[in-house]
């Protein structure tokens, strides 16, 4: 599995036209810190919405309880992902900053999109994917 290719940038700064800024949010959609303030102050999340495509960013809530709470929220982005295979997605460390939890906790859930060629995930998922 080639992941090099494939690994979001620790600090995006930029986002070309067809790339997708994917972050951790919460169900209300307030969007006050981490990655999900700067999706909103830059690339179009939208206060109020915790869930999917606003702008160039795709937000995947994780702070509504524990991993399994929010497995079905990173199913619905990876199918999203596939049909949609125009846009490229830089997934964050999602659920590891504010949330707290550990990229151990919350890489598993992305092991569907490992063949997704469209998806860019942080090293530190990869490493935890690659190790699985």
């Amino acid at each position: 599995m080639t992941t090099t290719s494939r690994t979001t940038e620790r600090h995006i700064e930029h986002l070309r036209p067809n790339e997708i800024f994917v972050f951790g949010s919460n169900l209300a959609g307030m969007h006050a810190g981490g990655a999900a303030h700067l999706a909103m102050e830059r690339w179009g999340a939208v206060w109020g919405q915790g869930v999917g495509l606003q702008g160039q960013t795709y937000a995947i809530p994780t702070m509504q309880g524990d991993v399994e709470t929010i497995k079905p929220y990173v199913d619905d982005f990876i199918q999203f992902a596939k049909d949609n295979p125009d846009k490229l997605f830089l997934v964050t460390e999602i659920g590891c900053g504010i949330a707290r939890f550990q990229p151990q906790d919350i890489a598993p859930l992305f092991k569907e999109a490992i063949p997704v060629n469209n998806i860019h995930l942080p090293e530190r998922f990869w490493a935890v994917l690659g190790s699985s």
